[in-house]
């Protein structure tokens, strides 16, 4: 389980996260949605202990982040807008050197299986990965959480930038890492991929969480009025 207790972040006298309560238990997707600067990325890193928290916990099945980061980077994988690939190395190649800092030093028809379940086409295994689109980095990036075999999975802005397939191609490996019970934390803009893929939607608002519903609890036209209803009172410095 993911979970955040009354988790805050402040920088001087603002703050990007206001006393965040949420959990993420294993087969699920929560997905975070808000303008920038709702609190979405910062509650992504304050996961990853990227960033410290000013008060409050998060907890990686049960372990608070701030005490073990360490270990708790064990159970989590990260996928952000942009993720970053080495881009003279080949998919198989790349997949193979961050599989090894996590430990895991699979064999070539491991990794070959690996890309193959996470969608990437056979004829791009062994091309340098400077000629792969957004979507084929994001297909390595979960070729490398299922490497690893990570139970969380932390999505920043995954979708961004993607043509209509690919991102349906996405949200396909998604559900399936969510019935591999995987449990998911994404932020997103894409209101239709919140409401197709999560099992939970939250909506942030200058830092803090003010709705928390379930995906089959209302319709993509009722989460829109929602949406827009909650930005419409929204006051940034």
């Amino acid at each position: 389980m993911l979970e955040a207790r009354a988790l805050s972040k402040k920088y001087d006298e603002k703050y990007a996260l206001n006393n965040l309560d949420l959990k993420v238990s294993a087969g699920e997707v929560y997905c975070l949605l808000g303008a920038n600067g709702a609190g979405k990325t910062t509650t992504i890193n304050l996961f990853l202990d990227f960033i410290s928290p000013t008060s409050g916990e998060a907890l990686v099945n049960g372990v608070n982040v701030a005490d073990e980061p360490v270990a708790t980077k064990r159970a989590l994988a990260y996928i952000p807008e942009n993720l970053v690939l080495y881009p003279n190395l080949t998919g198989v190649e790349n997949l193979q050197f961050f599989a090894g800092l996590g430990g895991e030093k699979p064999a070539k028809p491991e990794v070959v299986q690996l890309l193959t379940e996470a969608g990437l086409q056979k004829e791009a295994f062994d091309r340098r990965v400077a000629k792969y689109s957004k979507g084929m980095r994001q297909k390595v990036g979960i070729a490398i959480a299922k490497a690893k075999n990570a139970e969380h999975l932390l999505l920043d802005e995954p979708t961004s930038g993607l043509d209509p397939q690919a991102s349906n191609e996405f949200a396909q490996l998604l559900a399936t890492l969510r019935e591999n019970g995987v449990a998911i934390l994404m932020a997103t803009h894409d209101l239709f991929r919140a409401r197709e893929s999560g099992t939970h939607i939250g909506i942030m608002r200058a830092g803090e969480l003010v709705h928390s519903i379930k995906s089959e609890d209302i319709s993509l036209n009722e989460l829109e009025k929602l949406y827009l209803d909650t930005m419409k009172s929204t006051v940034y410095a």
